[in-house]
């Protein structure tokens, strides 16, 4: 564009339209749409120029432009030019604006550009820097998050299976300093662990983690309603970290993790591709040298590198909690009649009073504790042999007394008042238990199904459960359904013509039906 706003095509077209048709100056304005005033002036500046018609060098549109529109040319510079890599620079920490940053430059240079020409110039220069520097980002604010698509295979030696490792990415938004390792998969829990990871790597936490919108970690995604998973909330919670996912179907939201991930494909995947791992450790290993080579490359178009910029930036990192954070798990549980909650196939006690209710759990590995009314109402050590954990204060006060009653005697003793089958029965259970306290319950549960059972009907089961060796609760009860069994004594058919009987099969005339 000319500075009268005529592109540079167009203006090579009226001096055509002048020099080879010979139009005059009002005809070349009533074709091109311009003034005629404007026309002459072009061909005036042309031949001040010292050009001639057809243009011998065909020079470029921007030589073309200098020659007709010299300016300044010649002439000293009266107005420095501000070092716009550090405008954008200072633009980066909280509170600076370009009127700030300009104020400044005026008082250094009094005789330098306006505050309109300032902006515009430096909008100039900010179009020239890459994409991924273009969005504003403050120190310590945004930490963006993401899994690259390629893997990494890892192979066993001795199956030769093959897993492939999947790539987390972190990304803080000011200086792009980037962390990625290796997770055998992508679960709330290595979505988590390499957070944790990535914050150590980084030396602080930022204010704002942005994720994209996994199932792992966000349990509802709309528009304008985001749920997060009970879990990551209180790893947020740990940490003090403010979790904004990515607003669905828009990917600029989270540009820092796109880019970031397209960098750790180009610069780690990319190089590693050839590379055969057998174990983790050497793929750990690998990744970690060529992130630190990632990371300490010079930008393209601004001074420094990710490195750089993060010392800086690292100072604003908020610290590390000194508690480290347990990894855990949150779950619903119903409290059963009996006020205990099953996790995992094992039961733990909660005060009876909430028999009935429903209670959030947190799990960990060495841990559980249950919670009503974000009041924690019990805590237990995870079972990994026994099934059943009871806290005695746990109990309404008629259990809690007769728990001090319970013992090995104690059934025994009850269990001989039924009668010798039900004591074999009580007897063999206690036998065989590891640990006696672990039965108390079913036995309990067997002396109390006795009394509702006809006796005739209960020395059959008790029997038949000892002589079986089912003596659980569910097959004990099962063998008072089912009563007695094909073996024994059942009312005879009695004789018909229609029996045969077994000497039938021996040939005995006597007893060969007539034909």
């Amino acid at each position: 564009m000319t500075k009268r706003g005529i592109p540079m095509h167009q203006l090579r077209e009226i001096l055509r339209l002048h020099y080879e048709v010979g139009l005059k100056d009002r005809e070349i304005a009533r074709s091109q749409g311009i003034s005629h005033a404007t026309a002459g002036d072009i061909v005036k500046r042309f031949e001040r120029a010292g050009l001639t018609w057809p243009l011998a060098d065909e020079p470029s549109d921007t030589v073309l432009h200098h020659r007709l529109y010299p300016g300044n040319a010649g002439r000293p510079r009266t107005r420095p030019e501000p070092d716009w890599a550090q405008v954008h620079q200072e633009l980066r920490h909280k509170g600076v604006t370009l009127e700030l940053l300009w104020r400044e430059y005026r008082a250094t240079y009094p005789t330098g550009y306006e505050y309109s020409q300032f902006c515009a110039r430096y909008r100039q220069y900010q179009g020239r820097v890459d994409l991924v520097m273009r969005k504003h980002h403050r120190p310590g604010e945004h930490c963006y998050i993401d899994y690259a698509g390629p893997t990494v295979p890892i192979h066993d030696p001795k199956t030769g299976a093959v897993q492939q490792a999947q790539v987390f990415v972190a990304v803080l938004g000011y200086s792009n300093y980037t962390f990625a390792d290796l997770h055998p998969q992508q679960t709330t829990a290595w979505w988590i662990r390499g957070q944790m990871d990535a914050f150590a790597y980084f030396g602080g936490v930022p204010q704002v983690v942005v994720p994209d919108n996994p199932k792992p970690l966000v349990t509802k995604a709309e528009r304008f309603d985001v749920t997060l998973n009970r879990t990551y909330q209180a790893f947020a919670a740990h940490y003090g970290v403010a979790i904004v996912p990515a607003r669905p179907r828009h990917p600029r939201d989270k540009g820092a993790a796109e880019a970031g991930v397209l960098l750790v494909e180009r610069w780690i995947l990319a190089h590693l591709r050839h590379e055969y791992f057998t174990n983790w450790e050497a793929a750990h290993t690998a990744v970690s040298a060529l992130l630190q080579r990632l990371n300490a490359r010079p930008f393209q178009k601004l001074p420094g590198s990710r490195a750089s910029l993060w010392q800086e930036e690292r100072p604003i990192l908020r610290p590390l909690p000194r508690v480290a954070y347990e990894e855990a798990e949150w779950r619903f549980a119903t409290v059963h009649r009996d006020y205990h909650i099953e996790i995992d196939h094992r039961y733990y006690s909660v005060p009876y009073r909430l028999v009935g209710a429903r209670v959030d759990v947190r799990v960990t590995a060495s841990l559980v504790e249950c919670f009503h009314d974000h009041v924690r109402v019990a805590s237990h050590p995870r079972l990994t042999r026994d099934v059943f954990h009871t806290i005695r204060e746990h109990m309404p006060p008629a259990h809690r007394a007769m728990t001090l009653d319970w013992n090995a005697a104690y059934f025994q003793r009850r269990a001989a008042d039924i009668g010798p089958e039900t004591a074999r029965l009580i007897s063999t259970i206690l036998a065989r238990a590891v640990i006696p306290e672990q039965v108390f319950r079913r036995c309990q549960g067997i002396l109390q199904l006795a009394q509702t059972v006809p006796p005739e009907t209960w020395q059959t089961a008790a029997t038949r459960a000892v002589e079986t060796g089912a003596l659980s609760y569910r097959a004990v009860k099962a063998f008072c359904v089912t009563g007695p069994t094909a073996s024994e004594d059942r009312p005879h058919p009695g004789s018909h013509a229609n029996l045969r009987g077994p000497d039938y099969f021996q040939g005995t005339p006597e007893t060969t039906p007539d034909v």
